[in-house]
């Protein structure tokens, strides 16, 4: 075989690799790739804010109502506990008023072989002294008896109201469960699907995308461009600005309402 022969057998089996161009398409494509994993997160996470729309209110009312139930539970325990703090007073009292008239009883005797008035005259203050603490003994327990009745009528409705709310909170629970059962699997496929689709994305444009998307008023975050628009707020995009957005080259966000800018040719396959 001739040298020349064997030189062209050598050129024809190492091609050159274009590597240079090679790496500018990678670095574009993983831009452009980036952004449709953005808008495809979007519209995921749209879905599940459509299914949390569907339940509306009730997660709250439920929440409001177990609040509620707990709170009726305690003044109950709380009308209880005063009740029979109350009690265990009257019967003090009680036994003050018994002790009292022992006293009287005792002074009373007493009286009857006093050797002077000065003796006598103490005597009749200290049955005046015993006398005034049963008075007031009488009047403690008439005013605890009073407030043992007001806490009995007190208890008495807080326990109706507790199971007309109780059962309240039976029927919004089975309601919201109903709800919860209908879209349960299509939610933990579709969260399944966000989890998966932002983990192939950086980190910081993750935290970047869920701080736009927390303070957009309707959790858009990523939107494309709708007739020279921004398609979240709707104002006016500058030509060049579009262009650039067309290119998908790096991320921008419109200058108004800070939403992420996406073209709208480069995810029209995911828009079914």
């Amino acid at each position: 075989m001739s040298k020349t022969a064997t030189t062209d057998k050598k050129e024809k089996s190492t091609p050159a690799a274009p590597a240079k161009k090679v790496a500018v398409e990678t670095g574009e494509g993983s831009m452009e790739q980036k952004l449709r994993l953005l808008y495809q997160l979007q519209k995921n996470d749209s879905k599940i804010d459509a299914i949390k729309l569907l339940r509306g209110e009730l997660p709250l009312e439920v929440r409001d109502l177990e609040d509620h139930v707990q709170g009726l539970k305690t003044r109950i325990t709380n009308y209880q506990t005063d009740m029979k703090e109350y009690e265990s007073v009257i019967g003090k009292k009680k036994m003050d008023m018994e002790n009292a008239r022992i006293m009287v009883k005792k002074y009373e005797s007493q009286q009857n072989n006093v050797k002077n008035n000065r003796e006598y005259d103490s005597i009749t203050k200290e049955i005046e002294y015993q006398n005034l603490e049963i008075e007031l003994a009488e009047k403690r327990i008439k005013e605890f008896n009073a407030q043992i009745k007001d806490r009995k009528v007190q208890l008495e409705e807080t326990k109706e109201l507790l199971t007309e709310r109780t059962q309240d909170l039976v029927n919004k629970k089975k309601e919201l469960e109903d709800i919860v059962a209908e879209t349960s699997k299509e939610e933990k496929d579709l969260v399944a699907q966000s989890e998966a689709l932002a983990a192939q994305l950086d980190e910081r444009m993750v935290k970047a995308y869920l701080r736009v998307r927390s303070n957009a008023r309707n959790g858009l975050a990523v939107v494309t461009v709708r007739r020279d628009a921004c398609g979240g707020c709707f104002n006016k995009i500058p030509p060049q600005r579009q262009l650039d957005i067309a290119l998908s080259k790096k991320i921008i966000v419109c200058e108004y309402c800070g939403r992420i800018l996406v073209d709208a040719g480069l995810v029209s396959d995911l828009n079914g």
